[in-house]
């Protein structure tokens, strides 16, 4: 093998070493993203959701303080172990009034750590993972 092979070579390897950690990076720890220490609810109307791995997603439309309108971004677990929980798609239609209860984002974001939410029909979702599972 000539030094320039060998050169290419280790790039290679490099560089997908380097790639298949990036993952594992980009996965956050709940602590640094919301204040473990406050709780957070809102009440307003679904207006999406986002149904995958590794987090779910749900988007929500609900009043300030001011009466103003204002979206909320809501991340709960994986859609796996919320199927696991009982949760489904079907059960958050766009349009259903919700009240979220969670953990609100450090940076003062409009973005919670859904912990609990309750249908306009009583129905209650637990996301119940611990802060580990995510």
């Amino acid at each position: 093998m000539s030094i320039k092979s060998i050169y290419v070579f280790t790039s290679i390897i490099a560089s997908a070493l380097f790639i298949s950690t990036l993952p594992a990076s980009a996965h956050h720890s709940i602590a640094l993203q919301f204040d473990m220490t406050k709780t957070v609810s809102i009440e307003g109307v679904i207006t999406g959701l986002e149904w995958r791995n590794p987090h779910a997603w749900l988007t929500v439309e609900a009043p300030n303080k001011a009466g103003e309108m204002e979206l909320w971004q809501v991340e709960f677990g994986s859609a796996n172990s919320l199927i696991r929980r009982g949760w489904r798609p079907d059960d958050l239609p766009v349009g259903t009034g919700i009240k979220v209860h969670g953990l609100p984002a450090r940076d003062g974001s409009r973005t919670i750590d859904g912990e609990e939410v309750t249908l306009s029909n009583g129905k209650t979702l637990l996301d119940g993972s611990a802060p580990g599972d995510r």
